[in-house]
Parts: C-alpha cells; structure tokens; sequence
C-alpha cells in the first residue's frame, strides 16, 4: 500500500504503538492520526505503568480514539499490520520476535543497537517486513547520501571527517544512532569499515590524528531534539553538512512512511533509503 488517502478501516494500515506514552509514542500516535491511510490499531506499554488503561488518543493529546493502552503485545500484533518501535534495544529484538510470528511489518527506530541484538532483528526480518534505521526523517537520510559521495570525491588524504552530535539531556546511547548513520555513510564513501576506522573519544595526549578515520564527538544538554554536522575539513578549507531537527514529528511521519511502504512486501531487512528510493 502506498497511503493512498482513504476513509475505508479495511484498507487502512492497523499500527501498533509500542512505548506508547513516552514522548515519541505519542508523536507516533499524532502522525497515525493524522495520515488517511492508517490507523492506530493498538497502544502498548510497560508492566506496571500508569498510564495503562488510558485511551491512547487522549494521552496523545488527540482526543479519544477508542485505543486503550495495555501491556500485552500478542494480540495487538495478531490484529494489526504493522508496529512502531522506538523503545530499547532489549524490548526491539522482543518485538521483532512477535512481529516474525505475526508476520507484519516492523519499523524500528530503537538506536543503540549491539551487534548480537542486530543479528536476532536480522533473523527475525526472515518472516516479517522490517525497516530499521538510526533516523527516520527524509533530510537525515538525504544527508547520508551527501555525505557518502562528498568522502568518496575528496580523497581521506587531504580530508578529514568529523561528526558532530548533540541531543537532550535524556538521550542513553552514544553516539547517536543518526551519528553512526552518518559514520557508516562516510565509511561507504571511502570504502572502509568504520568499527576499524572509527575514533569515539579523545582525552589527554592523543599524538596526532590517524589520517582516514572518522571522529565522534557527543553534546548532551537541554531540550535539544537532535542536531548533526558532518565537517569534512581540509588544509585552507572546510565543508559543513549538516541537519536540524526542531520537532520529533519528522520523525513519527517517516515512521508512518515507512510503515505504509512495508506493507505486502517480502521479508526483509531495509532501511529508509529504501523507503525513499534513495538506496
């Protein structure tokens, strides 16, 4: 299905909003109600929270929508087609189990994936349609084509690259899954591996930079939803590309784009720049 506007519930894409009263939960539920070829299907929370038994629509701010928040995925899954996921990890790799069984899509948004919890969603994405992406906005994924074929043109000897990051107070992981997502586009662009080739942190007398890797560097502060730069800096020159987020919804409307694009596809594992046609 492509989100071909609709009033008709049959054809409309059932979504499941797991996390769903935490701020992205309800952006997600905004961007659903708000796009005429979706529907929330179900609002899933934590054991023990207190949010369980509210209708998901009024907590979101939408009014209600006859949706009540409950902790029990399975049967959400088995009457939706698809879930967004912007969780933790642990809860991702779970879900992606039940989406496998239900076999709908799963968008996942999760960031600070390990290699072990990638492998159990890579496995999973052999019966369910999942699309995984460390940023789900269309400028983000815009940028990480930019940025790729800017570090295949400008040659690692003469360039430098540097990512840049800073997110609210509350953010858990870093780098941050979008930061990573830069990283792997600029590895791409060289043709290298960025585990090998990646510098996270710099503290004391670190002699001087490796030509060919790529620097992280993290900011943590205030209400910020998400900025990044990639600096390709050179001797006499340097190149900013860079991203702003002001608002979470970019995010939750990717998420629904991503999910009315998986829809009747084959199993897999994509990401967004599939969705997009940027791939």
């Amino acid at each position: 299905m492509s989100g071909t506007a609709t009033n008709d519930p049959v054809s409309e894409m059932g979504l499941v909003v797991v996390g769903a009263a935490g701020r992205m939960g309800q952006a997600l539920i905004r961007a659903i109600h708000t796009n005429p070829g979706a529907r929330v299907a179900g609002a899933i929370e934590r054991a023990g929270s207190p949010h369980l038994g509210k209708d998901a629509g009024e907590l979101a701010g939408i009014g209600t929508i006859g949706v009540v928040i409950g902790d029990d995925p399975l049967p959400a899954f088995a009457r939706s087609d698809g879930v967004l996921d912007f969780t933790s990890p642990a809860a991702t790799v779970e879900f992606a189990g039940y989406a496998a069984q239900a076999r709908i899509a799963h968008v996942i948004g999760t960031t600070g994936c390990s290699d072990d919890d990638n492998a159990r969603i890579t496995a999973a994405a052999r019966h369910a349609t999942i699309v995984k992406s460390g940023n789900m906005s269309l400028g983000v994924n815009l940028l990480a084509v930019l940025v790729e074929q800017a570090a295949r043109a400008l040659d690692a000897d003469d360039f430098d690259i540097e990512i840049l990051e800073m997110h609210h107070r509350h953010k858990v992981d870093a780098p941050s899954g979008t930061a990573l997502l830069l990283g792997e586009a600029a590895a791409a662009g060289r043709g290298i591996d960025l585990g090998g080739n990646s510098v996270r942190s710099r503290d004391g007398h670190t002699g001087v930079r490796k030509t060919g890797s790529i620097g992280f560097a993290t900011l943590r502060g205030g209400s910020v939803v998400g900025d990044h730069s990639v600096v390709l800096a050179g001797t006499g020159e340097r190149i900013t590309l860079a991203h702003h987020a002001e608002d979470r919804a970019i995010f939750a409307r990717g998420a629904v784009k991503a999910a009315l694009w998986a829809r009747g596809r084959k199993p897999g594992l994509y990401s967004m720049r599939d969705v997009l046609g940027l791939a």
